[in-house]
């Protein structure tokens, strides 16, 4: 909400900062009072369980591999680690010697950013379908959550190993291949031939081409979007209809608006969750390295890695709360 001044001027209220963050967490103060500051101590508890599981399991590890790419580790007689510090060279490897890291990250970036757009445009399309009043709503909306479980980390392995499974993959390709027809490719000629703009149709082919990573990766996104729109409240609408506004209007000036911050969180989740695909090229190859024993050259691409991820999620996050409206403004 916001106040009017005796200039008829609109103030809007004071955003938090550090100084408010920690005073709500310190009895005896007017903030720590606030509903705002109760609110962020219910959810720091929420969380409380992840804060001790990464201090206790994930603190000291995390720091060793980041020392770990700057040095040279090799395995000692007898067990052991030998260590020797070489600077940034782990790193310079990485990024000027290695023949596929570069490569690999360069196709795989592009790839994940486009289907992270489409899984974000596709779970919110689906949200609001589900958020309709239908028979067998309940049933939709369980057959959407599937992917998440069939997305885990034990049925991919399963997927992956299963001898029957990769015999009818082989002979789906080989049918495709014997038929000397494909669709895509062919559809895509005609359209380049034609005239028509070729960059926008590469990036409309390789979401077509990436349909199975895009909703098996959608379900969480939908179950966030769902929430959030089961959470407005419908005399918003009713107030919108008595002022005759048209469903159009009503989406981008009350749905759109008040789901915005989740768009923000699952921006972050769908960006994570592609970075860490199991089919993903980058992985692939620091695994390769891994299995060489490269413990210095895998801590720096791993870094690396983690870097890109970072910084996609900063430039989404800085982009998109710029259009984000939260319900205290």
């Amino acid at each position: 909400m916001t106040v009017k001044a005796k200039n008829n001027k609109a103030i809007r209220p004071e955003r938090w900062g550090f100084t408010e963050s920690i005073l709500s967490f310190i009895p005896g103060n007017d903030t720590f009072r606030t509903m705002r500051a109760r609110n962020a101590r219910h959810g720091v508890l929420f969380i409380l369980p992840f804060i001790l599981g990464f201090l206790v399991f994930m603190a000291r590890p995390l720091i060793q591999s980041f020392i770990m790419s700057f040095e040279e580790v090799t395995l000692a007689q007898g067990g052991g680690l030998n260590e020797k510090f070489i600077g940034f060279e782990n790193y310079k490897y990485a990024l000027g010697v290695d023949p596929y890291y570069n490569m690999r990250l360069v196709e795989e970036i592009p790839r994940m950013l486009i289907n992270s757009v489409a899984t974000l445009v596709l779970s919110f399309v689906i949200a609001v379908i589900l958020n309709q009043k239908f028979k067998g709503r309940t049933l939709v909306r369980a057959i959407f959550f599937l992917p998440v479980i069939l997305s885990s980390g034990v049925l991919p392995g399963i997927e992956s190993q299963n001898e029957f499974y990769n015999m009818m993959q082989g002979i789906s390709e080989e049918v495709a291949n014997s038929s000397g027809v494909n669709l895509s490719a062919a559809l895509q000629d005609l359209l380049s031939v034609s005239g028509v703009g070729s960059g926008v149709f590469d990036v409309l082919f390789d979401m077509i081409d990436s349909i199975y990573d895009i909703v098996m990766a959608s379900g969480i996104q939908i179950i966030v979007f769902l929430s959030g729109l089961q959470a407005i409240s419908p005399s918003l609408y009713e107030a919108a209809d008595v002022e005759g506004c048209t469903a159009w209007e009503a989406f981008w000036k009350i749905t759109f608006p008040m789901v915005s911050p989740l768009l923000l969180v699952n921006t972050i989740y769908t960006i994570i969750d592609f970075f860490m695909k199991n089919d993903n090229r980058v992985m692939e190859r620091i695994n390769e390295v891994w299995q060489r024993l490269e413990f210095g050259h895998v801590a720096a691409m791993n870094y690396i890695y983690f870097a890109v991820a970072l910084a996609f999620i900063g430039v989404s996050s800085l982009i998109i709360s710029r259009g984000v409206h939260y319900y205290e403004d």
